[in-house]
This record gives structure tokens, C-alpha cells and sequence, in this order.
């Protein structure tokens, strides 16, 4: 390789999506929640891309696109390029069918803003197999019972899924269970699992995960999420205030917190049912 061809090189690299997400580092710093690290964050997103060849290509057709779906990442404090937050090449019409990146709410991200909130202790969502045992009957049933043989070998295929949280006062939330029918046809409403590009959705590449990902989903319409359980948080603190100052001028309150994607219908809400029925 001649040396005009390595700065050529160097200077694609260097001002390739990987490069510019460190550009907008101060930016993408003011968006995630103060808990997370704005490095490691940087970090795990700039490594997704260079560790996939398909994504840089994706990332490249137009970084502009990119840079935003990172955007909803850090804003909601989720890790890029991992299963709280997928990138996932996607075909768009508007760019000739290229392939552009697509940012994915995943089912870890969905149990992490539910744990955020602080009104659950855990969430258990769980893939049922052909030959687990499972037994559960709503209004009888406080929790279904699950049970696995680990050292069968073959459990099977996948007949269902189920998620619940126990909440910090030791109460069990609504238990969401659905068959294999109920996801199939989350499945088919999905425009990632059915459109162009299918090969790379979530749904064709990581199943189990999107059959969590249905249920949890459909989990947190009955639980706080970060937002929704803060602003509750916070009118009870001026309720509070108001009756401790008894007519003395109240204290400017914090402002409200801004809503997450599971307030406002995530920005793959395609991916997801339109209801929030529970399935026994």
C-alpha cells in the first residue's frame, strides 16, 4: 500500500461513524442519566461498530441517522450494541434500499428501566419449553411454578413465555403468559422480522430474546416505569411539602422528569403488540 493510500485510509477512519460518535462525546454526556459512564458508554458503542463489518457499512450510508438512534440509547441509559440495546442494519426506501442502522429497545433494556424505577425487588421473564413443566391458573395462582430439568439435555422447542415482577412490598405484579401463537403474532406485526432486511432483525437472529422481549414488554404497561414512577415520586414529595409548610410559599419543585420510551412507545414500537392483554 502506497503512503497517499494509508492517509487516505487513516482519514476515512478517522472521520468514519466510530470516530464521530467521539466527536459528539460531550453531547451524548448530557443526555444519559447520571448513574451511567459516559466512557464505558462510548466505549461499547464505537466497539459495535468496528466489530461488525455489516454495521459500519450500515452506520456509513448515513452517520447522521446513526448518531441519532445513539441518541435514544443515551437518553434512555442503555448500552448500545448489546441485548438492552440492538443496532440493527435495516433497508430504507429513502436511501435506495441501503442499508441504514436501526436502534432496538431490547429486553434487557425494558428490565432495566423497570428495576430504574424502584418500586420492583426483580423481574422474572422466562421462555417455557415443550418439556418443562408449567403450571399456573390465574386467580388461584399467586406466581406460575416453572419447573426445568436441567440435565435432560433437550428441552425442546419454545411453547411460551411468562414475566412478572415482585414488587418491593412483596407483592407479585400482574403475571403476563403468552403462547406461541400470541408471539408469532407480535412476530408478524414486526416490520424488522418482515421487511427487507430481515436476516439481520433481532427476531431472526436472537428468537429467545425477542420472545422475552414480548413479554416483558407487555409486563411493563402493569409496573412503574422510570418517568411515570418519578413523577409520581415527585407529587407526593409536593403533597408532602405543602402540608409541612401549611400555607408558607412552597419550594420551587425539581423539574419532571422526561418521559422514557416505554412512556411514549419505544422508537421500535413496530416490533411490539398494540395491546397489553394478559393471556392465561
Amino acid at each position: 500500500m502506497t503512503e497517499q493510500n494509508v492517509s487516505n485510509a487513516v482519514a476515512v477512519r478517522d472521520n468514519g461513524p466510530a470516530a464521530q460518535i467521539e466527536q459528539y462525546r460531550d453531547e451524548y454526556a448530557a443526555l444519559v442519566p447520571s448513574h451511567i459512564n459516559v466512557d464505558q458508554w462510548v466505549r461499547l458503542a464505537s466497539g459495535a461498530i468496528r466489530g461488525d463489518k455489516m454495521l459500519m457499512q450500515a452506520a456509513q450510508t448515513d452517520v447522521g441517522v446513526f448518531l441519532r438512534e445513539l441518541k435514544t440509547a443515551a437518553r434512555l441509559g442503555l448500552e448500545p450494541g448489546t441485548e438492552q440495546f440492538y443496532l440493527t442494519p435495516r433497508k430504507s426506501k429513502a436511501h435506495g434500499y441501503k442499508f441504514i442502522i436501526k436502534g432496538i429497545v431490547g429486553y434487557q433494556g425494558i428490565v432495566e428501566l423497570i428495576y430504574r424505577a424502584g418500586a420492583v425487588s426483580s423481574v422474572i421473564v422466562e421462555t417455557v419449553r415443550a418439556r418443562d413443566s408449567f403450571q399456573y391458573v390465574p386467580g388461584r395462582d399467586e406466581r406460575p411454578v416453572h419447573e426445568i430439568d436441567w440435565f435432560s439435555g433437550e428441552r425442546g422447542d419454545l411453547v411460551g413465555v411468562y414475566a412478572y415482577a415482585v414488587m418491593k412490598d412483596g407483592a407479585t405484579s400482574k403475571v403476563v403468559v403468552l403462547n406461541r401463537r400470541q408471539v408469532m403474532e407480535a412476530k408478524e406485526k414486526s416490520d424488522s422480522a418482515n421487511g427487507k432486511g430481515a436476516d439481520y432483525s433481532p427476531w431472526n437472529t436472537s428468537e429467545e430474546a425477542m420472545w422475552l422481549k414480548t413479554a416483558v414488554r407487555r409486563l411493563s404497561k402493569w409496573v412503574p416505569t422510570s418517568a411515570e414512577y418519578m413523577r409520581e415520586q415527585l407529587r407526593a414529595q409536593a403533597e408532602v411539602a405543602a402540608e409541612i409548610t401549611a400555607g408558607q410559599p412552597a419550594e420551587p419543585l425539581p423539574p419532571m422528569p422526561q418521559p422514557t420510551a416505554l412512556d411514549d412507545g419505544e422508537p421500535d414500537s413496530e416490533d411490539e403488540p398494540v395491546d397489553a392483554e394478559i393471556v392465561a
